[in-house]
């Protein structure tokens, strides 16, 4: 499956954990996250170091989310990528999306193994400008 085939299966899903969301409106993590909100997805903030982003209850982490994941948005540093994407996998994630300069091959191999759609080093709001 090419590269615009599997965006476009994933922006088909709903619900979207951000990892590494900030609360700050001018960080990447926080306007991307908003973008998409306000293109009607549902936005799950996991930051340990916050209880609340943007009025959305704040997880510490994958694992503690109780509701069902579609995509995991990572904004954490590559070396991060392969845990995120162990837990993504055992939430059952359909997808993992690394944002612009996240590149992780293991996390893609832990993620692809599983089945997951997977995309790297990309940017969720600009392919989505791109598409629709």
């Amino acid at each position: 499956m090419d590269g615009v085939n599997i965006i476009k299966k994933v922006f088909a899903m709903k619900n979207i954990a951000v990892v590494g969301m900030s609360p700050k409106e001018h960080r990447p993590s926080n306007y991307v996250a908003m973008y998409m909100n306000n293109k009607g997805y549902d936005i799950i903030p996991v930051n340990p170091s916050q209880q609340n982003i943007q009025g959305k209850k704040c997880y510490p982490s994958l694992l503690d989310i109780p509701v069902k994941v579609d995509i995991v948005n990572v904004f954490r540093q590559s070396q991060f990528a392969a845990s995120i994407a162990k837990e993504a996998v055992s939430i059952g994630a359909k997808a993992m999306w690394l944002q612009d300069g996240v590149i992780s091959d293991e996390a893609y191999n832990i993620a692809r193994t599983a089945g997951l759609l997977f995309v790297m080093n990309d940017c969720m709001l600009r392919r989505h400008r791109q598409l629709f």
